[in-house]
């Protein structure tokens, strides 16, 4: 798995959206933030499209991830949001030419389809990181997420590190143990909708991180079992939880007729025995980590430590 050439101020990130369009009264505020990092910017035609719920036509965004790839003064692509729409665009993409020119790339949610795409057919490190449009913009941005966001994609090549929730905010062990291998995954609901096409999860030997947003408890259910039926689980080393954000009963006022979240996890993960660990502070909440995909990490339960050690 190769990792990007680490970003740097006075570098050129090309700003994109794969998925849903961004509101145009949040777009400028968005670029002056990456700015402030010390980034040069190229607000890609996707920003400013809208066709439906979507942020162009599916050739469109695809060309220009393509064009964001290709072009030498392109030094790195963040996804301004997330949405829908990504995994759309996946016949169209050039991966021969990706593959030949890889790019710090970071974004998540939505961006989890591209994320696995360029792993498995470019064979490159990309990045799950909070986005310009989304959180980049909100006060509640901390310290802890900007500090991790930076020294993700400015130091791309660094091992021996751990990847740390903020303090006061403990991991969770579900399964004891100690697992090591590739870091995948993203979003619960993309990595699912992978499954079947050609575009579809290899998670043998690896850490499936997960995460999602505003889904039924019930949905959670069907989709770990949906994971759990194609042997995505039992393939994987050990599991990674991350925010489990606004998932809950779909009618709260008859709690009776749901399951809590973390029976559903006592049900269909703790018996797959694989090590365990949740309440990563990672995914769509804030603050939030940002994870190197692609980068072997190991963990141990028993200490709680993750640590990326390629």
């Amino acid at each position: 798995m190769r990792i990007p050439k680490s970003l740097k101020k006075g570098d050129t990130i090309g700003l994109i959206s794969a998925s849903s369009p961004t509101p145009p009264e949040v777009l400028p505020e968005a670029v002056k933030r990456v700015e402030a990092l010390g980034f040069n910017v190229v607000v890609g035609e996707t920003c400013r499209e809208k066709h439906g719920y979507l942020a162009g036509t599916d050739k469109l965004r695809a060309q220009e991830v393509n064009q964001m790839f290709s072009d030498p003064k392109i030094d790195g692509i963040f996804c301004i949001r997330g949405g829908y729409g990504a995994t759309k665009i996946l016949p169209y993409l050039d991966y021969e030419m990706i593959k030949a020119n890889p790019k710090v790339f970071a974004g998540y949610s939505d961006v989890t389809a591209l994320h696995i795409a360029f792993h498995q057919k470019c064979g490159f490190v990309t990045y799950h990181t909070p986005m310009p449009s989304t959180e980049f913009v909100k006060p509640e941005m901390d310290e802890y997420s900007w500090n991790s966001f930076i020294s993700t994609v400015m130091n791309t090549e660094a091992s021996g590190y751990r990847l740390e929730n903020p303090e006061g905010e403990p991991l969770t062990t579900l399964v004891g143990g100690e697992a090591t291998g590739q870091l995948v995954g993203g979003n619960l609901t993309l990595v699912v909708a992978s499954l079947g096409t050609p575009y579809e999860i290899d998670t043998k030997g690896k850490i499936l991180f997960l995460e999602d947003i505003d889904e039924y408890e019930r949905s959670i259910d069907r989709m770990l079992t949906h994971l759990k039926l194609a042997g995505k689980l039992d393939d994987a080393e050990g599991l990674l939880l991350g925010a489990w954000t606004d998932c809950g009963p779909q009618n709260p006022k008859r709690p009776e007729q749901s399951l809590r979240l973390q029976t559903i996890f006592d049900e269909i993960l703790i018996p797959i025995g694989k090590p365990i660990l949740k309440d990563m502070v990672c995914g769509h909440c804030l603050p939030t980590m940002s994870l190197p995909l692609g980068r072997t990490v190991t963990f141990k339960t028993d200490s709680q430590i993750i640590e990326v050690i390629e």
